[in-house]
């Protein structure tokens, strides 16, 4: 069996030859974390009763905000306490110490269930933060992979109902804001309820406007116009107004070189998703896996079989960006459009744990996150957690 500790009641000392927080970077350090809590960032004398780990890079752990499923498990198939379950472990295995469990537009009956769920599940681990509802407000003429027959309008009353419903557990919703009224989208903002415009024939004056008030977009490049020279249309406005945008790098859902030119673009406003699913063979979402990436049974191009690492690494080893920006696009900025206060892509002291160790190869060889510490590297791992 792998090591798998509980934090409580012991202290963990943790030597990286490069430590990546936000913007700074440590060389050649060692932080010390007590009880689960992060108390040194340089300790120069590590305490004999301490367990000592050393590393080549050490961050913050990865936030993934729209995902669909993990391990064997896609939450909108598997409606339940064990769908997120595995979820969580299965992710926090994988680095990723945060995430929204993502359903793609559905039925109203399969929306309030998830909701229910995942209001009063209680956290095995605890890196579930809440829900990302794609749809069902959307474009159909831009529905990608989601089902035309659950595609609507929202209405105030529909909005209401799941504000209502929800009790904040929806943390973000992508929308096609060209088909919504305004008071819709005020009462969605005043929820606190992310917005993302995704799934959209939003046009380049349109997409302007909708900025103001939406902070986000959702899957740069997919489900979305063609960027062209006479009409910039939505990618146009994302490049001009800036607003947290996600995007998938596998280089199946987007070109490496276009993410490089989006890069280039946005900055510290590009956030890495994975956008995964798993292998499904039941319910309105049956996802079918070729070779690097999942289809709808009639082709059309779904989810993918992204981690975040391999995110990160496609960044760095594809892209040409640099792993402490990688990292960033994994972890910090995606944690500034959730304004979550934790230590995702920033090591804060006297905050719990939340830190990934990697070789110099990015490979993964420990998570600590709150009161556990795992060896990533050992298949039982998640038979220990329990």
């Amino acid at each position: 069996m792998g090591i798998f500790f509980d934090l409580w009641n012991m202290k963990i000392a943790i030597t990286a030859k490069t430590i990546y927080s936000n913007q700074e970077i440590y060389r050649n350090q060692t932080i010390l974390i007590e009880n689960g809590i992060l108390t040194h960032l340089n300790i120069k004398e590590i305490p004999l009763d301490a367990k000592v780990l050393t590393c080549d890079v050490l961050s913050s752990g990865f936030l993934d905000l729209q995902i669909y499923g993990a391990g064997k498990t896609m939450f909108s198939a598997d409606l339940s306490y064990e769908s997120l379950e595995e979820m969580e472990i299965v992710l926090l295995t994988q680095g990723c110490t945060g995430f929204l469990a993502t359903l793609a537009t559905n039925s109203d009956e399969v929306f309030f269930k998830a909701i229910e769920i995942a209001k009063t599940y209680q956290p095995k681990v605890g890196n579930f933060l809440g829900l990302h509802l794609e749809g069902p407000f959307i474009n159909p003429q831009k529905r990608g992979a989601h089902i035309s027959s659950y595609i609507k309008r929202a209405s105030i009353a529909s909005i209401k109902q799941i504000i209502s419903h929800a009790d904040g557990i929806v943390k973000m919703m992508t929308i096609a804001p060209e088909l919504q009224s305004e008071e819709v989208i005020d009462l969605l903002n005043e929820a606190n309820i992310i917005l993302s415009v995704g799934h959209s024939l939003t046009n380049f004056k349109e997409g302007i406007k909708f900025f103001d008030k939406i902070p986000a977009a959702t899957h740069l490049f997919n489900a979305m116009p063609s960027l062209h020279h006479r009409d910039p249309g939505l990618v146009g406005a994302i490049f001009n107004k800036k607003p947290y945008t996600s995007i998938v790098a596998d280089g199946v859902h987007v070109d490496f070189e276009m993410i490089s030119m989006a890069k280039k673009l946005l900055h510290d406003k590009l956030f890495l998703i994975t956008d995964a699913v798993t292998a499904c063979n039941h319910g309105p979402y049956q996802h079918v896996f070729n070779k690097n990436h999942y289809t709808m049974p009639d082709r059309t191009l779904s989810g993918s079989a992204l981690t975040m690492l391999q995110a990160i690494k496609n960044c760095v080893n594809k892209v040409g960006i640099s792993v402490e920006e990688a990292i960033r696009m994994a972890s910090t900025y995606p944690a500034k459009l959730l304004t979550i206060n934790i230590n995702y892509g920033q090591l804060n002291l006297g905050q719990p744990a939340n830190l990934v160790l990697m070789d110099d190869d990015l490979k993964l060889e420990h998570v600590v996150f709150k009161s556990i510490i795992l060896n990533a590297n050992d298949s039982n791992i998640i038979k220990q957690v329990y």
